[in-house]
């Protein structure tokens, strides 16, 4: 293969992770030559296509490469559902970056009585909310670079975001909040590298960016979302990591006004994520996930 096609976003952090994704591939493969495409997400959005699920960030890039204009797209993993596309198939998943939450314009325990923090996340209100009842949790929408600036123009107090997105972009963070007191999101700080599963050989060039660890752990992540029915824009917090040769898996609730959290951890192999997955969303159902997520209303 002359050139690999690799389809992305043309937001600033997409295309710096999709150039990181092709240069580690032309570093691996020296023949290989990678081109990036920037695919335009504008009629996309608007696309009823039936084979395409709830993720509203990947879907440009899915039909491209079910189009065939493009031979691979590059995600952020906690923005791909859970429920896997016809035709299409997640080749590598590369070593994950920094999951943790981050607050630009102030440190969490510096926020003032009743400070205004900025996210769009109903996950992260909800974080927001049970560490800090004070706070005034307001929306802010925009891509990373414009949240920035508008706490920077003074208009929030602070922004609650991805500490991996800030550090490719190599903004500076002023507070990174510990994974024990602020969950991810599914897939927080990991890229998916999805091709079409009738091509074998790129998903082979591809697969050489998998890393087997990142992969358990996120997977397990994202077991709990899908045994628990929602998709990736559930509000549910979960985190794994391998040490030891040992999966650490939990994953936590919270009511949408922060008052009630529900959480469980399960230790096991590896290779037994998706039997940790159905144990812990089993254990956070008896606890009221499903009523708390709105599942059965």
């Amino acid at each position: 293969m002359p050139v690999l096609r690799i389809g992305t976003r043309g937001s600033k952090l997409a295309l710096v992770q999709s150039q990181w994704v092709a240069g580690q591939l032309e570093a691996l493969i020296p023949d290989l030559e990678v081109r990036l495409e920037i695919v335009d997400s504008k009629p996309v959005l608007k696309s009823d296509n039936p084979r395409l699920g709830d993720g509203i960030f990947v879907k440009e890039i899915q039909i491209a490469l079910l189009d065939g204009k493009i031979d691979a797209g590059v995600h952020s993993l906690k923005d791909l559902p859970t429920a896997p596309v016809e035709g299409l198939v997640v080749a590598a998943i590369p070593p994950r970056a920094d999951a943790r939450e981050a607050l630009v314009g102030s440190t969490l325990d510096s926020l003032q009585l009743g400070a205004k923090v900025g996210t769009s996340s109903p996950r992260r209100t909800a974080q927001l909310r049970h560490l800090r009842p004070d706070l005034e949790i307001v929306p802010l929408n925009g891509n990373l670079p414009t949240r920035i600036a508008r706490v920077a123009a003074g208009e929030y107090s602070a922004a609650m975001l991805a500490a991996a997105g800030l550090q490719r972009l190599g903004i500076e963070a002023d507070d990174l909040i510990p994974i024990s007191l602020a969950l991810p999101a599914p897939g927080q700080g990991a890229l998916a590298v999805e091709v079409r599963s009738d091509a074998p050989l790129v998903a082979e060039l591809v697969s050489q960016l998998h890393d087997l660890t990142t992969a358990a752990a996120v997977e397990a992540e994202r077991a709990v979302l899908s045994k628990l029915g929602g998709g990736c824009l559930l509000p549910v917090s979960a985190y794994g990591r391998v040490e030891d040769g040992i999966l650490t898996l939990e994953a936590r609730v919270i009511s949408s006004d922060g008052g009630v959290a529900i959480k469980h951890t399960v230790h096991a192999a590896p290779a037994d994520r998706v039997a940790m997955a159905a144990e812990v969303a089993q254990k956070l159902q008896e606890q009221g996930a499903r009523e708390m997520l709105g599942l059965d209303a």
